[in-house]
């Protein structure tokens, strides 16, 4: 492993993060901001318990209680008096449920003069659920979106159907309160009914775009869940008030940045990237090689979010995959790194939050009888990864605005 490229790699990543933690935009989008009646607080997300905790320094005890949902290993400590709880993702389990159902009882009877806070960000759609179908053919439905290779979007798109919380349904209950969302959005363009499918927001899609995607990827579905993607959604909400914070824009202008510190001349390729993991990643390798040898320090910059087709039964992530495509491209080069990470600490079910390779890495590979191809097919990067040093392992990050992927080239 070349131990220079690393570190600066390192240094980028760490500099990126820090870079969109949602503590100050919770503050900005509180300050001057008042509730006249009682406030309860509902946070869900990666990045739940970090804009609970920003919203309590806030406003201390204005906020009567509240119930915070995120990922297994995201709660950093108690917060108040508040419930903090943590689940299944991207997959929901008995905890989502759970945890949700504590939410909804806490929105119960509250007035027109009232107030939920509600803390939004991406990892919600998981998290955040109660289910209009039996739990395990929820489950079922989620893990062929995910595996099929759908985008987020699309997987959205199903998840509102299914659920009594999603797609503008939570803020039909908390009614006749009002609701004060600030969403840290994780997806391209910052839709904001999309993000943990918009549980306070008006849906946009149709009844006819769910079925088509059902017969896009060939889902196998029960007659319930059928019926339920003919249900439509709510279309219009009048007690929700949104403010939207925080984007892959902010990661991307943060690794840029760091990397014109480090002396590189940053080149955004895109902040809207969405194709297969692998292909992004052979991508970026073969710019690095074109640009080889020039005499400029490029920093080649592309946020957005991947997607993986699972054809294996390996351990990984998008992240993951998106860099070890790129090792074969980079082999015997000098100077050279490609890495991608999500910002909210982790990538797929696994503890690392993206992966790392350069010049060397392949070889080093093909000396533990590992070919990236194969590793590929079985959707086996961590493990090949880990193998070789390049895993990236941040632990839970506090944010979550989707992944960046850096590819440097010292000249």
């Amino acid at each position: 492993m070349d131990k220079i490229m690393r570190e600066r790699a390192d240094r980028i990543v760490a500099a990126s993060i820090r870079a969109v933690q949602p503590d100050d935009a919770v503050a900005r989008a509180l300050k001057g901001v008042t509730f006249p009646g009682r406030v309860v607080l509902v946070a869900a997300g990666k990045a739940a318990w970090q804009m609970a905790k920003a919203a309590r320094d806030c406003l201390g005890d204005r906020i009567d209680s509240g119930v915070v949902v995120t990922k297994y290993g995201h709660v950093m400590g108690p917060i108040g008096n508040f419930d903090c709880r943590e689940a299944g993702h991207p997959v929901p389990d008995e905890n989502s449920f759970a945890a949700t159902q504590a939410a909804l009882e806490l929105v119960e009877n509250l007035t027109e003069k009232d107030t939920v806070l509600f803390l939004l960000s991406g990892g919600g759609s998981a998290l955040f659920e109660k289910p209009l179908v039996p739990p395990e053919v929820l489950q079922d439905i989620t893990g062929q979106l995910l595996a099929c290779g759908a985008d987020i979007v699309e997987i959205n798109t199903i998840r509102k159907r299914l659920s009594a919380v999603k797609g503008g349904r939570f803020a039909e209950v908390c009614a006749p309160a009002k609701v004060f969302s600030i969403v840290l959005s994780d997806i391209l363009g910052d839709p904001l009914d999309m993000i943990a499918s918009g549980p306070a927001v008006p849906d946009s899609t149709t009844c006819a775009q769910a079925e088509a995607i059902a017969v896009k990827y060939d889902l196998r579905l029960t007659e319930q869940a059928k019926d339920c993607l003919r249900a439509e959604t709510p279309k219009h909400l009048d007690n929700v008030t949104t403010q939207i914070t925080g984007s892959v824009r902010e990661l991307c202008a943060a690794a840029a940045a760091e990397c014109e510190m480090m002396g590189y001349e940053p080149v955004l390729l895109t902040d809207q990237l969405c194709c297969q993991a692998k292909e992004a990643g052979s991508f970026l390798g073969t710019i690095l090689r074109t640009h080889y040898g020039r005499g400029r320090k490029l920093a080649f910059l592309a946020g957005g979010e991947t997607v993986v087709q699972l054809t294996g039964h390996g351990k990984g992530g998008r992240n993951q995959e998106l860099a070890l495509a790129a090792a074969p491209a980079l082999e015997g080069l000098t100077g050279v790194c490609v890495f991608s990470v999500g910002s909210d600490g982790t990538d797929g079910p696994t503890d690392a939050a993206g992966g790392y390779v350069d010049g060397e890495t392949n070889r080093a590979l093909n000396a533990r009888r590992l070919s990236v191809f194969d590793v590929l097919k079985d959707n086996d990067a961590y493990h090949a990864l880990e193998q070789v040093g390049g895993l990236i392992i941040t632990g839970p990050t506090g944010t979550n605005v989707n992944d960046v992927a850096v590819a440097l080239v010292d000249g």
